[in-house]
């Protein structure tokens, strides 16, 4: 009597034991595809606010320019000397020279950086888990694991940010050229190889500056929204929060960012310490490596306003039309 209905149990078991199995894997899958589009949109929010800024910055650690009003002018009197087009047309496209590798590199950047930094904050919710219980939700980690994440976050991104910014700084820092030209310039001088070059400055300002950046966010933003309802988005405290982890970060990791700026924009093949040591030499010490360093600061707070407010208004959207 007893055989059919245990048959019929286990057989029940079975089912609904493979219908989860098969619906894990398809739930993290999409999760892991929201993360990367949301994490897209904050990088293309970012690049079309910060890009002019980001020029001024790069022009000025490489010494094309002393300072940021020079850098200005320069662009400003360059676009009055085109033959074609209005001034206006040609300033404009003058500081937005070399949007083009930073907007198709930094999507997939900035796709796979918040992919990384959910990533790492399962990770580190899950190293804990046998001594406490903890969730992956950011409110619930300490500061060390949020910072811990966003450095684990860094890792995956440098195999894509290293390449990107190498052209872009060598398309910033020459008088003409395109993507294509800029990358196959790079490849004849120094091979594929080459295009890497700069990805330890890279990783070195990255991972510190990555643990800093989420970290600084997540605090702001749950200091501003104490007593809040945390289910809906107040933009303000969203593009502050953004703001203020943005500029925290570059304070923090800006010389670093200038010897890698340094040793990509250079043709020669030298080292990080080498690198550094002719910026103290030739620059008149510590003075040297923050060059660009208000232009930054005024691209960092905007930018990364933009940054995360499309990322968290793309989540938001996902929950609205349950994605």
């Amino acid at each position: 009597m007893s055989d059919t209905p245990l048959g019929e149990s286990t057989i029940l078991k079975e089912e609904n034991s493979t219908l989860t199995s098969a619906r894990t894997p398809k739930s993290a899958v999409r999760e892991n595809i929201k993360s990367l589009a949301a994490g897209g949109v904050g990088g293309v929010c970012a690049v079309l606010t910060g890009h002019p800024f980001d020029l001024i910055k790069v022009r000025c650690q490489n010494g094309m320019a002393s300072s940021t009003m020079q850098a200005i002018r320069s662009i400003i009197s360059d676009a009055r000397l085109k033959p074609t087009g209005t001034t206006a047309f040609n300033t404009m496209k003058g500081f937005y020279k070399g949007v083009i590798p930073p907007l198709l590199g930094v999507t997939p950047i900035f796709a796979v950086s918040f992919w990384g930094y959910d990533m790492g904050k399962k990770l580190v919710s899950s190293s804990s888990s046998s001594s406490s219980s903890s969730s992956s939700s950011s409110s619930q980690l300490s500061v060390g694991q949020m910072a811990a994440a966003g450095f684990i976050s860094a890792i995956p991104t440098t195999a894509v940010t290293a390449p990107t910014e190498r052209i872009k700084v060598v398309l910033q820092t020459s008088s003409e050229g395109s993507i294509i030209s800029s990358a196959k310039k790079i490849i004849d001088t120094g091979g594929v190889r080459s295009l890497f070059k700069g990805s330890l400055a890279t990783l070195a300002r990255d991972g510190p500056g990555s643990a800093l950046y989420f970290a600084s966010y997540e605090l702001s933003k749950n200091y501003l929204n104490r007593g809040a309802n945390v289910d809906e988005i107040n933009i303000g405290n969203v593009c502050l929060a953004g703001g203020i982890a943005g500029m925290a970060m570059w304070i923090v990791v800006f010389p670093v960012d200038t010897i890698k700026t340094k040793l990509q924009a250079s043709s020669t093949s030298k080292s990080m310490i080498n690198a550094t040591k002719e910026i103290y030499n030739t620059r008149g010490g510590i003075k040297g490596f923050f060059p660009g360093l208000g232009p930054a600061l005024l691209r960092s707070f905007p930018a990364n306003a933009a940054t995360f407010l499309g990322v968290e208004l793309t989540h938001s959207l996902f929950k609205k039309y349950n994605i």
